[in-house]
């Protein structure tokens, strides 16, 4: 039996003996009947799948301080402000970690939550507290991708609202179409009408943005070529938002890679009651900027140095 597929009472078990319980490893081996090290690998995954999730309750007073700058500069409900880490590998993982513990306080009863995609929103599902079924909807807001090894924006919902007990609705095609007529016949499939029906009546809307750098899902995916990738940067694009090309002041450009997008429309989420901006790095300053101009989230997540440079910015 490996590690990661360990019987879920005996994993809950060892974490419970010892984060609550306070035991060594060694203690906790000997009462479980194991070696110390398989203890070792069973709590590093209880770590990993969210089984175990620790958190520290007070928060650095220069973030604090970050934070209710951020409020007051971008007319925020709530900012929340993550410390650089020692590892900038790790700033994902801590950013959609926030996320994951937001959504588990701030998703209720019969809310539709809308969702964009990402490495940083995927790495917080573990996060998500799990609860019982109490009416919540999931909806995915852009269609999948075809070719993909660790995120899809399909799969990402479908884990989201398996964690919430949620009924999910998806985007069943392709993120993008061939053309723009394709993307109208598609439109008029009555699944995936609905799913842009639903968009219109949001609870909640949690997104983050991409960046067009050569590490960006579209160059790593293959979604667009190096000439739109290029010609998008003429236009003025800085990065996307729910697959949207936008440029500095965030507006959606007029560009073909936006005629053949299969995704709800930034600007649509305007009048949705709680908006999530979750997203980090230095080279992601402009799109985050931009992306505050276009959506006016009430929520923003986001790396010291980011905020930083936001907060500051003159109205």
């Amino acid at each position: 039996m490996s590690d990661v597929n360990v019987n879920d009472e005996i994993k809950t078990r060892i974490a419970w003996l010892y984060h609550v319980e306070g035991m060594t490893q060694d203690e906790v081996a000997n009462l479980v009947g194991m070696n110390r090290s398989r203890v070792l690998r069973i709590l590093a995954a209880a770590r990993q799948d969210g089984t175990v999730q620790i958190r520290v309750t007070t928060r650095m007073s220069r973030c604090v301080e970050l934070e209710r700058m951020l409020e007051s500069r971008w007319s925020l409900t709530r900012a929340i402000v993550v410390p650089e880490p020692q590892d900038p590998s790790q700033l994902r993982g801590i950013i959609g970690a926030e996320v994951g513990a937001y959504m588990s306080q701030a998703v209720t009863s019969n809310m539709t939550v809308g969702l964009g995609w990402g490495k940083t929103l995927t790495s917080g599902v573990s996060a998500i507290t799990p609860r019982a079924a109490d009416g919540v909807k999931v909806l995915a807001m852009l269609g999948g991708l075809t070719r993909v090894s660790e995120v899809n924006p399909s799969e990402f919902a479908w884990r989201v609202a398996d964690r919430l007990s949620a009924e999910c609705y998806m985007l069943a095609a392709p993120v993008y179409a061939p053309d723009p007529a394709t993307r109208e016949a598609l439109l008029g499939h009555p699944g995936l009408s609905e799913v842009f029906a639903r968009a219109k009546t949001l609870d909640m809307a949690v997104v983050s943005v991409g960046d067009l750098t050569p590490h960006s899902v579209f160059s790593e995916y293959g979604l667009l070529t190096r000439d739109e990738i290029a010609s998008l940067e003429a236009a003025g694009a800085v990065g996307d938002l729910l697959c949207h090309f936008i440029d500095a002041e965030g507006n959606v450009i007029d560009h073909p890679v936006n005629d053949r997008v299969l995704a709800v429309n930034p600007l649509s989420l305007r009048g949705t009651r709680q908006i999530v901006l979750a997203s980090g790095g230095w080279h992601k300053l402009t799109v985050i900027r931009a992306a505050l101009k276009l959506l006016r989230p009430t929520v923003l997540i986001v790396n010291e140095l980011v905020a930083e440079r936001l907060a500051k910015e003159e109205r």
